[in-house]
């Protein structure tokens, strides 16, 4: 069963790690799929084609989530290529750039919050008069259980994630009478290309303080994104769904 079936969804960041695989878990699902890539091209044309394989529409637009002018010639763009909908937007274009408090840097604090908060603003504006006309729609904000709990050393990234969270509950209750749902999902440790590069012994570590003992994977956020894009969740918005294999319980 495809739960997705010729619904347009846009998502931020999806060349690699967690976006890729929201990508292609959509596109099984029958989902037509708009990935923006920041300077990844080559990966993010490979994903275009692999998208395209599974018989839906896919196209991979560069662009800079961070530009509020961007982000709105993106969504008028992903309307002409995409028949004038958008059902789903997943806002999961983010970066770190982790230190100390005291060694932390103005440039990398506001980087930080630029691109991982400041896009979400961005983005949900830009599609917000679609979606009212339509009178219908999901968005599903990354955000992170360092946005719940808080992190030692990332102050800039927790603040962002944290802020999802908070603009998340407000779009709901904004736009929860015209059937436009707004829901955030906080990974935990999931495992991607970043992670293969750290130590094997620390990443173990990682694990055995996970009550279900392994990291995650790209299709276990997947999996939740499907849920909240889905009419499977049609009575859910202003939540905040941890998929952290119980690190936060």
């Amino acid at each position: 069963m495809k739960l997705l079936e010729d619904k347009n969804v846009i998502i931020t960041g999806a060349s690699r790690g967690i976006g890729k695989g929201i990508a292609q878990v959509f596109a099984d699902h029958g989902a037509n799929v708009a990935f923006t890539y920041s300077s990844s091209e080559a990966p993010a044309l490979e994903l275009e084609q692999e998208l395209k394989a599974k018989g839906v529409k896919a196209k991979a637009y560069k662009s800079n989530a961070a530009s509020f002018q961007e982000a709105e010639e993106l969504v008028a763009q992903v309307l002409e290529d995409f028949d004038g909908r958008i059902d789903v937007l997943i806002n999961n274009a983010g970066i770190t750039k982790d230190n100390l408090l005291m060694r932390m840097s103005e440039a990398d604090f506001d980087t930080v919050i630029d691109i991982n908060l400041k896009s979400v603003f961005n983005m949900t504006k830009a599609v917000q008069r679609t979606l009212l006309k339509q009178r219908k729609g999901s968005i599903i904000n990354m955000s992170s259980v360092v946005g719940v709990k808080g992190n030692a050393g990332q102050t800039n990234y927790a603040a962002s994630k944290a802020g999802m969270i908070g603009f998340t509950k407000s779009v709901a209750l904004e736009l929860g009478s015209r059937n436009i749902r707004c829901n955030a999902i906080a990974p935990g440790f999931i495992e991607t290309e970043m992670t293969e590069k750290l130590d094997e012994k620390t990443v173990q570590g990682w694990r055995d303080g996970i009550p279900l003992k392994r990291g995650g994977t790209t299709e276990d956020i997947a999996n939740a994104c499907l849920y909240f894009a889905s009419d499977l969740s049609n009575y859910v918005t202003g939540q905040v769904l941890n998929v952290d294999g119980g690190m936060l319980t």
